[in-house]
Formats: structure tokens, C-alpha cells, sequence
């Protein structure tokens, strides 16, 4: 029993020893000294599994490692501390931020001008934050350095900077400068921070870089181009606007508009129908032309994220919606009614007609404002309307073809035999889809203004709901008041159920933080859900352009701009189809540094700030204002997004890019800026 109470004494020392042993640990260890060319060099030692953060991190997050230098007799400090040592980026959950830190024992120098060897003293200290897996500990280490710390063969500089300023290469003072190697000379030194200023005025990052993004072949202007071509690249450009999300939800309303009208007398249906295609030519031309010049570039891109806007159509599309599923039906007044009736004869009902391409225009503006932006910008620009008009034409000729066509469409239907209540349930499916689709635009407005009532989950579960329902109708199990019955389910009605219950199971994971690529343009991005399990997503560094290139500038990294906007649909199908990719990814984390603005912005700035652009004077009065005059003015551009990047002067290294999904041809556009930024 004795020896049984010696050893269990023995073994709680021990254990009380071990843990008093892990209340001191000391993760990280620091060893200062002043090497041979004058430079404190801080070497710190970091335990396995543990890591030390970097100097420049965003508000918010944990301690950066800090070096305060409260007494200093006999030197002066020359420029800021410095390290060329690996370090690690990546997207921190617990404070929702890009966090940079060191895994391995990173070297900090510090370069000092010696001016009094004799009276030599410097002392200060270190603030510090190590992590691991499990917790975290913030340190805080002294450092002091005196005459007998100075290498014996160091000679002492004369405190003459300013007045050698104008000396010539070869001077004394330039030689001290050339003599600063880096501790570790494997690593290749930042030649561009050593090389910059020690700080660079604001206006210079703003500087119009036009002519260099030309000069890498990019085209920023349609000055030097044909008519021709400037028709083309709008065609094209209306083309693409037909495959956005915002332009679907009009060919069920265009359906419902042209089925009651012409329905003996096709003569009269094919003239409403090319009437419809050439209302909305007009009143594409017009109405962006006319928002331009008075209100300028950005116009366009402020109405598609209007709140009242985006509220005003999702309330006319859940209208839209209810009604085809049989709630009530859409007639105009009975007034009005009669005296279309009056002169059907006598007229093709115009009014209607251009009423209905003004809704296609303006529905179509949260995904077709940013595509045409672009034209709109050069009509302001080169002082004449001819090139961006036909450029303009060529786009709401590409757009109005179809839509004519879908306003034919229902005097064919009525031609065709026997049609049944399948029209009733094509008009249900239609009302779901409505409803699916009008809370694409809550959701830009939702996250313009940062109200967070429709955040990702949420708007996935309504999806998933709905899909549910869909597919349950399609199987004749929901019937509404005006639908026949149903005897079979017939083959198509079965597969259609199969692919909406599939959409929907395709789903669940995404409220789990799956990317869910396939719905990228429609759904609210990864950021805005409360609770993900994802972390392959690409996070920015910053949403301010000026902070952004000051830290990139005093950490001698390249930049990309990233001007998208919450409302921009091919912006999320990019960072959903491209940046996710690990390889895409990999570069902007740890070669870049990310600046994302988001030019649809409403979060008032602290001040207005006046601007003249095109010979007029206007104020810029909320942050995507100045983002998007930023695009115009620097870059010549309008349409998001619109990637650029930069070196730390705010000078293009290479190409812009635009939408294009192709990730090999992304990796070239980064490892391009890459190569040219270390030139």
C-alpha cells in the first residue's frame, strides 16, 4: 500500500509537471540580431503544427505580427520591415476573411542607416498572434540592441539623405543601398517593393490606362472599328442576352399576351408579331441612347439593381405566376376592351403592342444592362452616336427575331386540332417557373442593399419546394381548378417529372454549401449562407480599391481587379465555373491579391464625391457609383465582369478578360500577368 500511494504521488507530480509544461508552451520563439550589412534581421521559430500570422491583415481578423520600435539613438530606419519567406493564404471561417500567416519559420529584416556607433541604441518589441487546430495564442517579445551589437567593421553614415539626394550613381550613398542582400539568398528578393516609394499618392492608381490595354491588344474603344464589325459584336452581344435567366421569364408572358389576339385573321397576327420585333428594336435604341446621355454610363447598371425596379418585377412576375396556375385571369378593363374592339378593324393595337416590348426591355435590364454597357459607354465617349447606334441595332435585332417569332406562336396554336387541356398545363409549368425565376430579381435587390432576407438556403428551399411541386403536378397528383383530368400520365409528362424531382435532389446539397454550378447565374452566391461546408470557393482580399493596391504594393504582389456586381449573372457562372477550379484557384490565393468591387453597390459613401465625365458634372454618392466610374475612366469599360490586372503602380500587366468559361485560356490570362509582373 505504500509503495501503491509513492507512485500515485509520483505519477501526479508528473502529470501536474506536464501540464504546467503546456500552460508555458511558447510556439514561437524569436532570435534578433544586426547581420554584416547594418540590417536587424528577427528569425522566429515556429513549433510543428502551429503558425504565425503576417503583417498586413484586414480589420477584424486576428494580431498581425507587428514590430514597434520605441527607442531609437544613433540609426535611422530605412523604409519598413520586410520578409521574402514563404507564406500560406487562404479563407478563414472563424473570421470570415482571406488570412495570410507563416507556416514555417519565417525571417524579418528590418534596414538601418547607422549615423552614431558609439551612442548606438535600439529597442522595441514584438506583437504576435500563433495558431493551430485548436487554439490560439497572442505573444508579445522585446528586443534591444546597443554599441556592442554592431558588426566591428560597420562604418557609420553621416545623416545626410536629403542633401545627397541629387548625388550621383557611384556616391557612397548609393553603394550602401546596393550593399542590402536578402538573408536567405535562395529566395529571389521583392525587387518591386525595394523599388517603389514609400508611399505612392492615390491619384496615381487611378491614372487611365487605356492606351496600355490596347497595347496589349485588348480593345477598349470602338474608335478604330468598322461599323461592320461594331454591328457584329452587338448581334453577338443579343444573342448571349437570350441565353441570360432575366430574359426567360418574358416568353410565357408574351405567350399569354399574343394567344387572345388575331386568332382568325393571320394577315393581322404576322403584322403584330413584326410590330412587336421592331418596338422592341426602337426602344432598345432609344431609351439606352437617351438614359445615357442624360444620366450617364452607369445608368443602366443602377436601374437593374434599383430596389423598386427589381421589387416592381418580382411582384409582376409572382402576379404573372398566379395566374397561370389558375388563380384568376389576366383582362384589361372592360373600358379598355371596348374600345380596342372598336378599332380592331382599324388599327393593330400598337399601344399594346410597344406596352409589352417596354416590359421585355425593361425585365431584360438586370442581364442585358451590363452586355450593352459597353456601346452605351462609346456612345458618350467618341462625341457621335453613329457607331454605338448600330452597334445597339445589331443587339435588339438579335434579341427582337425570337420574340417575334414567340408572338406567332400563338395563332399557330390556335391552328392546331384537338389541343385539349395540355395548354392549361403548359401554362401551369409555366407559372412555376415564374415563380422559380421572380425571385432571381428579390435576390439582387436583396443583395444590392444588403437587407439578407433572401440568403442562399433560403432561396433554395423555395427552389427545392417548388421543383417538388412541379414534379408532383406533372404526375397528375396536384390538379388545379382548371385542369382536366387526368387518366394516364403520358411519357413526356413522366420524363419531365423525373428531371424536376432530379433538379431538386440535385439541390439538397447545396444548403450544406455545395457550389451547385448548373444554378450559379440564378442563385445567391456562396458568401450570403450562414452555414457551408465548402472551402473551395475564391474569397477577395478586398472590396476597396485603394486599400487593395496599398497592401499589394507594400507586399510587392501583382493585382486583379474584379469589377462584378451582385445583380451580374455571368459574374457568378465565372467565379462558379472558373475560379472553383483548383488550379484557377490556387493562383489568385497565393500569387495575387484580390480586389473584388462590386459597381451595383448602394451602400452610401461618407462623402460625395463631383466628377466631370463627357464635359458634364455629377456627383458620386453611393460605393458602386464610384466603382463603376472607376471601369470607365481607368479602363474604358462598362460591362461586368471585367477582370484586369495590375502591378503597384496601377499599371495593366496584362490583357483584360472578359466573360469566357474556358479555364485553360484564365490560367494563361494570370500566369501572363505573373511573367510580366516579375520582368
Amino acid at each position: 500500500m505504500e509503495r501503491f500511494i509513492k507512485f500515485l504521488l509520483i505519477f501526479l507530480l508528473f502529470n501536474a509537471a506536464l501540464s504546467l509544461n503546456a500552460q508555458l508552451l511558447e510556439p514561437v520563439r524569436w532570435r534578433c540580431q544586426i547581420n554584416e550589412s547594418g540590417e536587424i534581421v528577427f528569425k522566429a521559430s515556429v513549433e510543428s503544427g502551429w503558425h504565425l500570422y503576417d503583417m498586413n491583415l484586414p480589420d477584424g481578423g486576428p494580431i498581425p505580427t507587428s514590430f514597434d520600435f520605441e527607442e531609437i539613438k544613433g540609426a535611422e530606419l530605412v523604409g519598413k520591415v520586410t520578409t521574402n519567406s514563404k507564406i500560406t493564404s487562404q479563407y478563414d471561417d472563424m473570421f470570415k476573411m482571406t488570412i495570410r500567416w507563416f507556416a514555417e519559420d519565417p525571417v524579418f529584416i528590418q534596414k538601418l542607416k547607422i549615423t552614431d556607433k558609439e551612442h548606438f541604441h535600439i529597442g522595441g518589441t514584438i506583437d504576435y498572434m500563433a495558431c493551430n487546430d485548436q487554439s490560439c495564442q497572442p505573444g508579445s517579445e522585446d528586443f534591444q540592441f546597443g554599441p556592442n551589437d554592431l558588426p566591428a567593421n560597420l562604418v557609420a553614415e553621416k545623416s545626410v539623405e536629403k542633401a545627397n539626394t541629387t548625388i550621383a550613381p557611384g556616391t557612397e550613398v548609393v553603394k550602401t543601398e546596393e550593399k542590402a542582400e536578402p538573408v536567405n539568398p535562395e529566395v529571389e528578393p521583392e525587387l518591386v517593393v525595394e523599388s517603389l516609394p514609400e508611399t505612392v499618392d492615390v491619384n496615381t492608381y487611378w491614372e487611365p490606362v487605356i492606351n496600355e490595354l490596347q497595347n496589349f491588344g485588348e480593345q477598349v474603344s470602338s474608335t478604330d472599328k468598322s461599323w461592320v464589325i461594331i454591328f457584329i459584336v452587338g448581334f453577338g452581344g443579343g444573342l448571349l442576352a437570350l441565353l441570360t435567366p432575366c430574359v426567360w421569364p418574358i416568353i410565357p408572358m408574351t405567350v399569354s399576351f399574343f394567344l387572345k389576339r388575331s386568332k382568325k385573321n393571320r394577315k393581322k397576327a404576322v403584322l403584330d408579331a413584326a410590330t412587336y420585333g421592331l418596338a422592341i428594336i426602337v426602344i432598345y435604341l432609344l431609351l439606352g441612347l437617351i438614359i445615357t446621355g442624360i444620366f450617364g454610363a452607369s445608368a443602366l447598371n443602377d436601374l437593374s439593381t434599383n430596389a423598386v425596379f427589381n421589387l416592381l418585377f418580382f411582384a409582376l412576375l409572382v402576379v404573372f405566376a398566379v395566374s397561370f396556375l389558375g388563380a384568376f385571369e389576366m383582362v384589361l378593363p372592360a373600358s379598355w376592351t371596348n374600345k380596342m374592339d372598336s378599332k380592331a378593324e382599324s388599327t393593330t393595337g400598337i399601344i399594346s403592342i410597344f406596352f409589352m416590348a417596354f416590359t421585355l426591355v425593361l425585365v431584360s435590364f438586370s442581364c442585358t444592362g451590363p452586355i450593352i454597357g459597353t456601346l452605351l459607354v462609346e456612345a458618350a465617349g467618341m462625341g457621335s452616336i453613329t457607331g454605338p447606334a448600330v452597334g445597339m441595332f445589331g443587339f435588339a435585332l438579335a434579341l427582337a427575331i425570337p420574340f417575334a417569332l414567340f408572338a406567332l406562336f400563338p395563332s399557330w396554336l390556335q391552328n392546331l386540332p384537338k389541343s385539349g387541356g395540355w395548354l392549361n398545363s403548359v401554362k401551369v409549368v409555366l407559372g412555376f417557373l415564374e415563380l422559380a425565376l421572380a425571385l432571381k430579381f428579390l435576390s439582387v435587390a436583396d443583395l444590392a442593399y444588403g437587407w439578407h432576407i433572401l440568403d442562399r438556403e433560403v432561396f433554395l428551399v423555395i427552389w427545392i419546394v417548388l421543383f417538388i411541386l412541379l414534379g408532383f403536378y406533372l404526375l397528375g397528383k396536384i390538379k388545379f381548378s382548371h385542369d382536366s383530368d387526368l387518366p394516364h400520365v403520358s411519357v413526356p409528362r413522366l420524363f419531365l417529372s423525373i428531371i424536376s424531382f432530379a433538379f431538386a435532389v440535385y439541390m439538397v446539397p447545396g444548403l450544406w454549401g455545395a457550389p451547385l454550378k448548373a444554378i450559379s447565374a440564378f442563385s445567391p452566391p456562396l458568401y450570403t449562407q450562414d452555414f457551408s461546408m465548402y472551402h473551395g470557393e475564391v474569397h477577395p482580399q478586398f472590396y476597396d480599391y485603394e486599400e487593395g493596391m496599398e497592401f499589394a504594393r507594400k507586399n510587392g504582389k501583382p493585382v486583379m481587379v474584379d469589377f462584378t456586381g451582385y445583380g451580374c449573372v455571368n459574374c457568378r457562372e465565372m467565379e462558379a465555373a472558373v475560379w472553383s477550379d483548383p488550379r484557377v484557384k490556387g493562383i489568385i490565393d497565393n500569387d495575387y491579391v484580390l480586389i473584388s468591387l462590386y459597381v451595383d453597390d448602394k451602400t452610401n459613401l461618407n462623402e460625395p464625391i463631383e466628377i466631370t465625365e463627357f464635359d458634364k458634372t455629377r456627383k458620386l454618392k453611393r460605393v458602386g457609383d464610384k466603382w463603376s466610374y472607376l471601369q470607365r475612366h481607368k479602363f474604358g469599360a462598362n460591362a461586368q465582369p471585367f477582370y484586369v490586372l495590375l502591378d503597384n503602380t496601377g499599371k495593366p500587366i496584362a490583357p483584360a478578360y472578359a466573360y469566357d468559361k474556358n479555364i485553360d485560356k484564365y490560367i494563361q490570362f494570370l500566369q501572363k500577368g505573373i511573367e510580366e509582373y516579375k520582368k
